[in-house]
């Protein structure tokens, strides 16, 4: 059997651009992955011996190695790497940059160039083995769009959960009008207020296609003109919005910087919380009775402090991002400490794309384990995604959707910010080349 060599950065690159790194789509009856380890993301065990056997997109089975070839195999060689599930992403934006966020592009482009932008992006977030993402804003239903064309074939990036656009009271995080002038009377297009309003908004919303629903339930960092210490929806409203989206089979991600904020989304039944940087005791237990995940978001924040004197943000954003860095990362561990349900989520876009891994050093830096920060990319991920039937492990029946990282990553976490290889629904988008199996290969 014939082993894939590893392509230089180089060949990738040129593959991806001209789309070649789908080849495997059509590939042969079956794929056999020979792992140095694989990671059991539920137990954190490191387990040796095995192969991955791979058919349709999907895991077939795990033997033991060697596998015995068959007509038309295809041996991916990765007996110098630990193979993981694909990771997840559970806050991106991919259509939005921090550094073009207040430049004058961002008030002239249209939506269409944003969103072509966002192919860019979407590739990168792949390439750095994260092959699902919950797409939380970026323009009008782009993401949807993106969704679409990266699941027919047409362009490269990982599988999305797309909510079509985000959700604001009048004046709120996401009312882009709010940064114009009077003069202009501009309205943001996510913006609903009232009850009445909201549940029409969650349904529009739907009938477009989205697959989740993101609210601005408090203030936000980048928005100059609200409060990220202030509740936004009222507890009516947002229960308003839970109700309808829940109802018709759709998660609610809730923006919420603010204790109250927090506190009213959570009592409204949201499936988690994003950012949660004021966060208090009261916010945590009741998290913890919910049994709601918490997404914190953390590395964006490092990333701002190493770069916010050049970054074109206007001082009032400045501001809040000064204000709120002293004070999140004691909230954070102390709701890790208390035993809140944590999923992995960067907020990509406030710092370049394909950065995400450097999330878990974070993760890490506030008291989850190597393990325990794997799992929120992994299996918690794939539960608050509603996909764990699906994905979220290496087990036979899901995706094949395989990341590989030289050394052990339950070790050394920061291993996951160089991924080596990525496979998505059996295709190989970055690593080894394929080859056809020979019969003199057999049984190697």
């Amino acid at each position: 059997m014939r082993l894939r060599t590893l392509l230089t950065p180089i060949t990738v690159a040129l593959m991806c651009a001209a789309g070649l790194a789908q080849s495997g789509s059509h590939g042969p009856k079956r794929i056999v992955v020979m792992p140095g380890a694989i990671v059991d993301v539920k137990s954190g065990e490191l387990i040796t011996g095995k192969a991955i056997l791979v058919e349709g997109g999907r895991i077939a089975r795990i033997a033991s190695a060697p596998v015995p070839a068959e007509a038309g195999d295809e041996l991916i060689d990765l007996r110098s790497y630990t193979v993981l599930p694909g990771l997840f992403d559970m806050h991106t934006h991919l259509a939005v940059e921090a550094d073009r966020l207040y430049d004058a592009g961002s008030f002239t482009e249209n939506d269409i160039r944003w969103e072509l932008r966002a192919v860019k992006n979407a590739r990168a977030t792949l390439m750095a083995g994260f092959t699902s993402v919950r797409e939380l804003g970026g323009t009008y239903f782009g993401d949807t769009s993106l969704r679409d064309a990266i699941n027919d074939g047409d362009i490269v990036g990982p599988r999305i959960a797309a909510c079509g656009m985000q959700m604001s009271i009048t004046g709120g995080h996401a009312d882009a009008g709010a940064s114009f002038s009077s003069d202009l009377d501009i309205t943001g297009r996510g913006v609903a207020d009232g009850v009445e309003g909201v549940q029409k908004k969650v349904r529009e919303i739907i009938k477009f296609g989205a697959d989740v629903i993101n609210v601005m339930a408090s203030g936000g960092v980048t928005s100059p003109k609200d409060d990220p210490t202030a509740a936004a929806y009222s507890l009516q409203e947002l229960k308003a919005i839970v109700d309808d989206a829940h109802r018709l089979g759709h998660k609610v991600a809730a923006h919420a910087h603010s204790t109250q904020g927090i506190m009213f989304a959570v009592e409204a039944g949201v499936d988690s919380i994003e950012h949660g940087s004021y966060i208090d005791d009261a916010g945590i237990a009741l998290m913890k009775k919910q049994g709601t995940y918490l997404v914190p978001t953390l590395y964006l924040h490092r990333y701002a402090l190493e770069n916010l004197d050049h970054l074109p943000w206007p001082e009032a954003v400045k501001q809040h991002e000064r204000a709120m860095i002293p004070v999140i990362r004691q909230n954070i561990r102390h709701a890790v400490e208390s035993g809140v349900k944590i999923a992995f989520g960067t907020d990509a876009a406030m710092f370049p794309h394909g950065l995400n891994a450097r999330e878990f050093s974070e993760l890490i830096a506030v008291g989850l384990t190597p393990l325990q920060a794997i799992q929120a990319a992994t299996i918690n991920a794939a539960d608050l995604m509603g996909w764990s039937k699906d994905a979220g492990t290496i087990e036979p029946g899901k995706f094949a959707d395989l990341i590989a990282v030289k050394g052990n990553p339950l070790q050394n976490v920061s291993t996951l910010e160089d991924v080596k290889f990525v496979m998505k629904a059996g295709v190989v988008y970055r690593g080894p080349e394929q080859s056809p199996a020979k019969s003199s290969d057999r049984g190697r």
